[in-house]
């Protein structure tokens, strides 16, 4: 009895924070945004069509992906609204906050920031699908812009910014109050570590050397933001790649929702590195605020209680073709299913917007330094 109390508990309180993010991200046209730029780094969990024009198969800017979301398909992995789309609402963004590969192609890099602060937070998204923190990562599926790839087209940006602003000054103190978001680390994983017939890597490292070797070029990167005025970083961890669809059917797990454990703990092996990052940088840069978005634990506590939360299927993708609905990522064209708003996965790899949502919520107003630490992206935000 206990547990199910302490269930209803949390899906009270999840429940609550969902409308009052609701609300806000309705208001959000008529709030004052809590910053003036939002700045998205990262993968397919976050890309939203900064991979259409390359030459890859990773790529999703077609039918039934976007069937959800206002724009149609977009080049975003999943149905709806990705994690950085939603916090960006959050934030008070008046629209979706744009690609970088969008911007350029139309010349808007300048124009975007031209009256910071008078048309909601603005922004840009550098996120591409398949890339790692490492460059090798995910060049099996074509090309991808790596992290240090972004890291390069955000300074770009702010050499294009210069001319909107009076001074350096200026643009450091404009910038030094922007949120950056990181959500990556997981093809550096499941397009590079865990194919070990295409990449040396798990022949080289143990899982902890590896995922020592993942932070130390994860804090490089940052650090070279922090050094372009960048100080109020959201880094998220990675969830439980063992227990998505694709893994699952790999392992023939039909039946039942067991993980690949031994995938999950390299994993973990990978969030402990990064949080003691985000503590460690925390102490270190002056003027800097980190926080850790722990996706990890709170999708082991899904998983377990689903039902609760209102999801009921949760070993098979919404989209896709084999076992678990995911030897192959959806195809163009594929009926997806009806119920969309009740699975934890879209396609082979990636989330629902439902599930988006859950995540969304955790990290944007969640109390619990076991969902976010030191403290959650709206706090950072208006700090």
């Amino acid at each position: 009895m206990e547990g199910s109390g302490n269930r209803i508990a949390a899906i009270l309180v999840l429940t609550l924070s969902f409308l009052t993010c609701i609300v806000l991200s309705e208001d959000a046209s008529d709030a004052q945004p809590q910053v003036p730029c939002f700045f998205v780094f990262g993968d397919s969990l976050v890309d939203n069509g900064n991979n259409n024009d390359l030459p890859t198969l990773a790529r999703s800017n077609y039918r039934p992906y976007g069937i959800d979301f206002p724009e149609g398909p977009s080049g975003r992995f999943t149905n709806g609204r990705t994690v950085a789309d939603i916090i960006g609402q959050f934030l008070g963004s008046k629209g979706f906050i744009p690609s970088y590969a969008s911007a350029r192609r139309s010349n808007t890099l300048g124009v975007l920031f031209s009256t910071p602060g008078a048309a909601g937070t603005s922004g840009l998204n550098f996120a591409s699908a398949a890339a790692g923190i490492r460059q090798e990562t995910g060049k099996h599926l074509g090309a991808n812009y790596y992290l240090a790839d972004q890291v390069r087209q955000f300074n770009f940006t702010v050499q294009s910014l210069r001319g909107s602003f009076g001074n350096d000054t200026e643009l450091n103190i404009y910038l030094s109050k922007c949120l950056y978001g990181f959500s990556i680390g997981s093809n550096d994983y499941l397009n590079n570590y865990f194919l070990p017939d295409i990449y040396r890597t798990s022949h080289q490292y143990t899982p902890s050397a590896f995922a020592e070797v993942l932070a130390q070029e994860f804090s490089g990167q940052l650090l070279k933001l922090y050094d372009l005025g960048a100080r109020k970083f959201a880094v998220f961890g990675l969830g439980l790649i063992g227990c998505i669809p694709f893994e699952l059917a790999r392992m023939n797990n039909t039946n039942n929702s067991t993980c690949n454990e031994d995938q999950n703990k390299a994993i973990e092996l990978f969030n402990t590195q990064i949080l003691q990052l985000v503590k460690r940088f925390n102490t270190d840069r002056p003027g800097a605020r980190f926080v850790y978005g722990n996706i990890f634990d709170p999708f082991r506590d899904l998983l377990s209680n689903a039902a609760a939360y209102g999801f009921t299927v949760t070993n098979k993708s919404c989209c896709g073709v084999g076992p678990n609905n995911g030897l192959i990522t959806c195809l163009p064209n594929q009926t997806p299913c009806q119920n969309r708003t009740t699975y934890l996965f879209w396609d082979s790899f990636h989330p629902t917007e439902a599930l988006n949502m859950f995540f969304a919520i955790k990290s944007y107003n969640s109390t619990s330094p076991s969902d976010i630490y030191p403290e959650n992206i709206q706090q950072l935000a208006t700090a």
